[in-house]
């Protein structure tokens, strides 16, 4: 066993190698032996759960575009990763109330091809279906990066593992598959109005396609438009996206996301007696939106839109969707999150309740649940502290790479992760050598303990909170000439400036430490367990929001290494 565990070690090195990172000693990487996440924010404090309750994100932090399946009594619900890697995180439930990560979709280079693409390109709008007419799962999604376009992976246990993707013919973005009872296939999808057509900016429409189900295709020249603009074209509605496709009552029902993903988004339905149309709007649209209610509203939640319908095995329905909790300035530092609300389908339409109202944190459970929230497995929401002392055998699922398979430049210890710097730092349009945790609350801190000590001013570990390649925090220690140093490096539209830098000697680990309260952050210290030293004062998190940095991420917390540092103190 031991001599398994160092030809893995090896070859994960010589893996990072390949990428360019510096030939180095495994006793030489940075090496993170503790990681806390502990969320304190006030609205959980204020708000404890009563009996039947459940918090409201189901998933906190960047988990957006959620959509949902069920095959018996197994909910499957994924989420769009961007250029995060490995691809579409995947979590399962009985009950719609405790959610256990079972893994990623994307999980292989095969895959996932993203080596090249901006922190918002990559994986767009992923959909789950289950098909019951031949016990099969799909995840269908646009993945823009890799000449790889509009993909469908399958598999008939979303535990354990999925197909390599198939390379679907048609453009435009948002697919979706809709399996009807007759045993026939449709996938819908946004697309650009045809050539000459576009009547405004933002201007969009939603086609439909028979889908070959037993060749995993479109059918050649069957698409056609199935809405125009939006509910009502004469009122210039923008991005109508997200499609959705149901049967209720032997009428098919299309829903979509419209008014863009900011402050103007929302949710509408359109009906029709077959499945290919004609689409009648609904007269109560938008069925979901926060956009009429005053900005600076208490415990504000917003942007909600991209929502995807289950129903239960006893005939009531549920909604996933995403949303944003702005900090006291309106930034969204947390990014779009996975959102649920109980839905009354017993009219024509779909009701979202209280979804048209001021959202709340908590709403009721369903019958028979019970809250086990982050215990058994299941991912924690509120107020919670996450620690990982790299103990396990796996890394948890939860940390991720940028643009780089965790295997190409992590070496597991026993009780520690050590990275293999790779040359390429935060800044890079391209693979970097760095686990990404999301920041989940508006208040937080995270800690972690870092033994190294960098060879020379090209060699850096540390902390970082991370919204995109040009916008960042770095706080990390470097060496200059014999000396060593504290750094912290404020990027901002690809700009970066040196914030504040002190002489350390960091002796035999570094404790780290990033802290927040809503747009306040601090950044901080110790290298001899006494009290943390602030390094740069109080610094603004508006690089790390959405509203600032653009995009469609939430910001992220590394573990961060490289031997390309131009950080100089």
């Amino acid at each position: 066993m031991k001599r398994l565990v160092f030809l893995l070690s090896a070859l994960t090195a010589m893996s990072a190698n390949a990428q360019g990172s510096k030939k180095i000693k495994e006793k030489d990487m940075p090496a993170f032996t503790q990681f806390t996440y502990t969320g304190n924010d006030r609205i959980y404090n204020d708000n404890p759960l009563k009996e039947g309750e459940f918090y409201t994100p189901v998933l906190q932090g960047c988990y957006p575009d959620p959509s949902i399946t069920r095959k018996g009594n197994d909910y499957y619900l994924v989420n769009s990763s961007f250029a995060m890697v490995p691809g579409v995180p995947i979590f399962h439930s009985t009950d719609l109330v405790n959610w256990k990560q079972i893994g990623h979709v994307l999980d292989r280079p095969s895959q996932l091809k993203v080596e090249e693409s901006r922190i918002s390109g990559g994986i767009y709008a992923p959909d789950i279906k289950y098909n019951p007419n031949n016990d099969t799962f799909y995840m269908i999604t646009t993945q823009i990066a890799g000449n790889m376009g509009n993909i469908v992976v399958k598999t008939q246990d979303p535990a354990k593992g999925w197909s390599d993707p198939v390379k679907l013919q048609f453009d435009g973005i948002d697919p979706s598959l809709f399996f009807d009872t007759d045993g026939k296939a449709y996938l819908v999808h946004n697309d650009a109005p045809p050539a000459g057509t576009e009547q405004y900016s933002g201007h969009r429409v939603i086609k439909m396609w028979d889908y070959d189900v037993k060749n995993d295709r479109v059918v050649p020249g069957s698409d056609r438009i199935i809405v125009n603009g939006g509910t009502d074209i004469t009122q210039k509605p923008i991005w109508i996206e997200g499609p959705h496709l149901y049967k209720k009552d032997g009428r098919y029902y299309l829903m979509c996301a419209e008014g863009g993903t900011g402050d103007w988004h929302s949710e509408v339905i359109f009906v029709s007696d077959k499945p290919t149309g004609p689409f009648v709007p609904a007269s109560n649209n938008p069925i979901l939106t926060q956009r009429y209610f005053v900005k600076d509203r208490a415990n504000k939640i917003d942007w909600t839109g991209h929502a995807d319908l289950v129903d239960t095995p006893d005939g009531k329905y549920y909604a996933v969707f995403l949303g944003v909790r702005p900090n006291e300035k309106l930034r969204v530092n947390t990014g779009r999150e996975t959102f649920m609300l109980p839905v009354d389908w017993s009219g024509q339409f779909p009701v979202f309740e209280n979804g048209l109202v001021p959202l709340k944190a908590k709403i009721k459970m369903p019958k028979g649940a019970t809250n086990q929230t982050g215990k058994n497995g299941f991912m924690p929401n509120g107020n919670f502290k996450f620690t990982d002392n790299f103990s396990d055998a796996k890394l948890d699922y939860r940390w991720i790479g940028m643009r780089n398979w965790r295997e190409n430049f992590v070496v597991k210890g026993k009780n520690s992760v050590r990275i293999n710097p790779l040359e390429a730092n935060i800044k890079a349009k391209s693979p970097i050598s760095g686990l990404f945790y999301r920041q989940q609350h508006a208040t937080f801190t995270a800690e972690t303990t870092l033994q190294y000590l960098p060879k020379s001013e090209k060699d850096l570990a540390g902390i970082v909170c991370y919204q995109s390649e040009t916008f960042n925090y770095v706080l990390g220690l470097t060496k200059k000439g014999k000396d060593y140093y504290m750094v912290l490096e404020r990027t901002e539209k690809g700009a970066s400036k040196v914030i504040a830098s002190e002489k350390i000697n960091p002796g035999k680990s570094v404790k780290l430490k990033v802290a927040a309260q809503g747009d306040a952050y601090t950044f901080s210290y110790t290298a001899d367990n006494s009290a943390y030293k602030n390094l740069g004062g109080t610094v603004s998190g508006d690089i790390l929001s959405t509203d600032v940095a653009g995009g469609f991420t939430g910001s992220l917390i590394g573990l961060y290494a490289t031997s390309g540092n131009d950080i100089q103190p």
